[in-house]
Order: C-alpha cells, then structure tokens, then sequence
C-alpha cells in the first residue's frame, strides 16, 4: 500500500473533513489545482487498496444531543456471540456492535454494542432491549457511559 504525491495532497486537504459545500469533491480538486475527475480517480484508487477505508459522515453525538452515550458490554457464550451480535447491530438504536476477547477472571465481557440516547431513559430502554434480546444468553453486562469525546478524528499526515 503505497501513495503517490497527489494522493498525499488530497489526504492533506480532506483529513479534517470534506468541505461542507454542495459540490466537496469539486472544490477539493480547486484547492489542489486538479480536475475533479483526478481526485475522484485517486480516492476511488485509494479505497479500492485500502489507504481510504470509508468515507462516511462522523456525527458528534453530543453536539445531535444524544448526551447519554454508553458502550454496552456483554457476557454471552463464545458459540453463540456472532449469531447474537449480529442480531444486536441490527436493532436501530445500535451505532456499532463487535465482539472482543475476554481478560479473565477480572474482564468477562466478550460482546460490546453501542447505544445513544437523548435521556438517561432514552438509553436505558435500549439496554433493557438487548437484554431481552439476549435472555438467558446474556450471563452478565455493564454499562460504561462516556463523559467526554477522545477522538473524532482519522489519518492525519504533515505537509
């Protein structure tokens, strides 16, 4: 996985973000002193190897007011973890769901899932979901709410 210069350059002038206008790639292509068409190319080439994973939208979600953010954690048996978690990241509610190894005998959690709730309620209701989702499957959980944002942020790189 190897870039060229102009692959770095679109990288330096989209690390923060596209440009919140109607036409980001256009104006990318602007900025560099390109055509659309080329930086299209490269990032279409760039995701195509991997240098780009995705290009998505990153909601702060305290900023859409969901205030009541917390990282569900399961105990669920090992042979049943993938066929239970995909039912969890299907519910709505459920921003991302992954299965992590466990750290015994201090960590039990093996299945993590993400709720967002505008209310403490909000978000409780959600967690009460999942766990009758996951019944008798479901050997312990905790919730860990988070108080503040530590990363929003992706690849950054220095000119």
């Amino acid at each position: 996985m190897s870039i060229d210069e102009i692959d770095r350059q679109i990288i330096q002038a989209t690390q923060a973000g596209l440009p919140l206008v109607a036409e980001p790639y256009q104006a990318v292509a602007e900025q560099l002193g390109l055509s659309v068409q080329v930086v299209m190319l490269h990032m279409a080439e760039m995701q195509q190897t991997g240098v780009i994973r995705r290009i998505a939208a990153v909601p702060n979600h305290y900023k859409l007011g969901y205030r009541h953010n917390g990282m569900t954690v399961w105990d669920v048996g090992d042979d049943d973890v993938d066929r239970l978690g995909r039912q969890i990241a299907a519910l709505p509610f459920v921003s991302h769901c992954y299965q992590r190894p466990r750290h015994l005998p201090d960590w039990p959690y093996n299945l993590f899932a993400m709720v967002h709730g505008k209310t403490e309620q909000d978000a409780e209701r959600q967690v009460a979901i999942i766990a009758e989702l996951l019944g008798d499957h479901a050997r312990g959980h905790e919730v860990l709410y988070s108080s503040k944002i530590l990363k929003k942020t992706g690849l950054r790189i220095g000119g």
